[in-house]
């Protein structure tokens, strides 16, 4: 082989540290037997809301529903996402200049980090984090900082403030959070969120803020959107989806907003990126956000995932279970039980019927030891036999 022809084959660097994907080996795995408990995954069998599906039928007859135009989102939509996201911080935002609608919260994602970051840049990520955001940084060149949830057994998770700190170097251009936090389901509270503003202040920073279960909060937590907070308005891109507040995750719809200037430059990767998003989807995400009853709905459905969550809780009362304070997820730490996240995944899995995946991709060294349970999927009556299933498999 020449040298040239070696150059041809070696990875480009941008792919160095990203590993294989695995979450769909155990989904799999699990196909086909209804007796197994769907953990593994971020579904949910709660349905979208009815004004959603009915929109989108409607839409299958629509021409416009069928076209790569407008680029950057039907006005209608855009103007839906920019008064919500809006109304969540506080803020006021101009839905043609400062939104941009995606194909899904995750090609947001990489296009508000294409938008702000160059490569051999820094962006700090919390630890474990969406390894959707871990490997995206990586994607976009940059090198991600690790900044820690630390887990108090009467506290719960917390974010740790002091490596937070720390982690700001010269290269550094973003803080990437998602709140509540996946797949911990941490959450943050007022000083975290005030601690991360001033730090994004005193450094000249983004915040580019996963916002797809903001409001996914359980124990009565209460609802904060770091734009609200003084400063943080023109520093914060907002990146949503319809795909876990309302159910939605097929339709691929979501959404950026933030200060007009750099969303010209979001808007410009998503053109040459995606080119534009999902037409067929944006009729169901727009009577989704514009439902009269679209709060309601929302609350509706994280009592109920509130439920599933403390179902599991009850049942996990004896092994190492972290509780979760938002989110669809919570982990197990392995360690006390002599594993590795891998080896319980695969206990679980052959012995007791439960499909639950490691996080080894999900975060630095500790996540080896960290298993996820998605409880988002099963009803609470399935939940409840996971203590008969932890014991076959332990």
């Amino acid at each position: 082989m020449s040298e040239s022809e070696g150059r041809g084959r070696t990875p480009p660097g941008r792919l160095a540290g990203i590993p294989g994907f695995g979450i769909d080996a155990v989904a799999r795995a699990a196909e086909g037997d209804p007796d197994i408990l769907r953990l593994e995954n971020l579904d949910t069998d709660l349905r979208p809301p009815p004004a959603a599906l009915a929109a989108t039928r409607a839409a299958l007859e629509s021409p416009a529903a069928n076209s790569y135009l407008p680029f950057t989102g039907r006005a209608g939509l855009r103007a839906a996402a920019a008064r919500h996201v809006g109304r969540l911080a506080g803020r006021h935002y101009n839905s043609d200049r400062e939104c941009v609608i995606t194909a899904g919260g995750t090609e947001g994602l990489l296009n508000a980090l294409l938008a702000t970051v160059d490569p051999g840049d820094e962006v700090i990520v919390t630890d474990p984090t969406y390894a959707g955001m871990l490997q995206r940084v990586r994607l976009a060149g940059a090198t991600p900082r690790l900044a820690p949830w630390l887990f108090d057994p009467g506290a719960g998770w917390r974010l740790d403030l002091n490596a937070l700190a720390t982690c700001v170097g010269d290269r550094t251009r973003a803080l990437f959070i998602m709140n509540p936090s996946m797949p911990s389901g941490g959450v943050l509270d007022a000083d975290d969120w005030a601690a991360v503003a001033e730090l994004c202040e005193r450094h000249d920073l983004w915040l580019i803020y996963n916002a797809a279960m903001e409001r996914i909060l359980y124990d009565g937590r209460p609802y904060l959107h770091p734009a609200g907070l003084p400063g943080m308005r023109d520093r914060t891109l907002t990146v949503g989806s319809v795909s876990k507040e309302y159910r939605m995750i097929g339709w691929r719809v979501g959404w950026v907003v933030g200060p007009a200037a750099v969303l010209a430059d979001v808007a410009k990767v998503g053109i040459y990126n995606v080119v534009t998003g999902v037409g067929i989807g944006q009729p169901g995400a727009l009577a989704a956000l514009t439902a009269a009853t679209e709060a309601e709905d929302v609350a509706a459905s994280v009592k109920c995932w509130e439920r599933r969550r403390d179902a599991v809780l009850a049942a996990l009362r004896d092994y190492p279970v972290r509780p979760a304070a938002g989110g669809w997820s919570l982990l197990v730490d392995t360690r006390p039980l002599g594993l590795t996240a891998r080896e319980l995944s695969r206990r679980l899995l052959a012995r007791a019927g439960v499909a639950a995946t490691p996080m080894d991709a999900w975060g630095g060294p500790e996540a080896e030891y960290q298993l996820r349970l998605v409880f988002s999927n099963e009803p609470e009556s399935r939940l409840q036999g996971l203590r008969d299933r932890f014991a076959r498999a332990l």
